[in-house]
């Protein structure tokens, strides 16, 4: 990437202006831009960075509930407000969908992108208000350029229904969204928090912070399912959340299934591209099912800076390695190797 001067956005009536603080890189960040994908990227040049974070800087002039000096959290997802979907309350299924300064899911979705075409590696960019996260005053920019991720686990943790008490299993706890879930599903009230991974100091780490409900097995020291059982009085647990990467194998989400409790639910946040073999009469007789997941709503941002405002979720975990603008290769390439879920490696435009 290279820095280029443009001229400062200018917000329409219904937007707004926010100096971005902080933007989030994330590991999966350097395929995106290969453009070897299937997503659809924006026109270059294109001004680009998913996660933002900062302070508002301008108001449209239609805008009535947000104020110039509100810290937020701009939710880069974007939805047509159009389409069947969004017509019928379900813009996460939009079929025009887009992150700002990311990519588009569909040819169509480049009009959204055209729509908000800066991205969070700038010192500017514009936001219509209901994509704002409110931030509490004890949430810094830094940790809520991490929220995209954050905001994946939550979402799917909340699709699996799990509750205070409840049994989870994470597939990949080791990595960005994994160490999320962990961290959010001891605020939520998770007893068994039964995770493995191939990170040996991060699983410690985890361990660590709650030994009497993390427990961890590093990949390919035990059958899965057979290891779940074990620490369930057998019954399985209620939810797996499968964060296994894109080139990952499918044998081990096929291997941790059997350890579904009856009636559970497994939930893929991963990305995860291997065909998986499933026994549908399994499914069928022990009510069990596997669902997807994909990012989470403004809705869901907000719930989350509120439990991190009570310290429910505990943010401190998190270690930041921040670089200025100049310095936005530098990040990109610490981010190849995968350093560890809790590790939160951001770029800051206004340094």
């Amino acid at each position: 990437m290279r820095i280029d001067r443009v001229a400062r956005p200018v917000p329409r009536p219904t937007d707004v202006l926010v100096e971005v603080e902080s933007c989030g890189i994330i590991p999966n960040m350097n395929a995106i831009f290969s453009g070897t994908l299937w997503n659809h990227l924006p026109a270059l040049p294109a001004s680009v960075g998913l996660d933002a974070a900062g302070v508002v800087a301008e108001v449209g002039e239609l805008v009535t509930d947000v104020r110039v000096g509100d810290r937020v959290y701009v939710n880069p997802w974007l939805a047509c407000g159009e389409c069947a979907y969004c017509r019928s309350q379900q813009p996460m299924l939009c079929s025009a969908a887009a992150f700002q300064g990311y990519f588009g899911f569909f040819p169509q979705s480049r009009r959204r992108l055209e729509a908000y075409p800066h991205g969070g590696f700038s010192q500017y960019i514009t936001a219509a208000p209901h994509r704002l996260v409110t931030l509490p005053p004890n949430v810094a920019f830094d940790q809520a350029a991490r929220f995209g991720y954050i905001g994946t686990s939550f979402a799917a943790l909340r699709l699996g229904k799990l509750e205070a008490g409840g049994w989870l299993a994470i597939n990949g706890i080791t990595g960005t969204l994994g160490v999320a879930a962990t961290l959010l599903a001891l605020g939520m009230g998770a007893t068994r928090i039964l995770g493995f991974g191939r990170n040996a100091d991060v699983m410690a780490r985890l361990e660590s912070i709650a030994p009497d409900r993390v427990r961890t097995l590093p990949l390919g020291e035990r059958p899965l399912g057979e290891w779940i059982r074990e620490n369930t009085e057998t019954l399985g647990v209620d939810l797996l959340l499968d964060c296994s990467a894109r080139a990952a194998s499918a044998a081990a989400t096929a291997d941790a299934l059997t350890g579904l409790k009856r009636g559970g639910t497994a939930v893929n946040i991963g990305a995860l591209t291997e065909p998986l073999a499933i026994e549908p009469i399994r499914f069928m007789t022990s009510r069990i099912q596997f669902k997807g997941s994909n990012w989470f709503t403004t809705g869901e941002g907000q719930l989350m800076a509120e439990m991190a405002h009570t310290r429910v979720l505990d943010l401190s975990h998190l270690e930041t390695w921040a670089y200025p603008l100049e310095k936005v290769n530098d990040a990109l390439e610490a981010i190849r190797a995968r350093p560890g879920g809790f590790v939160n490696i951001v770029v800051n435009p206004q340094h």
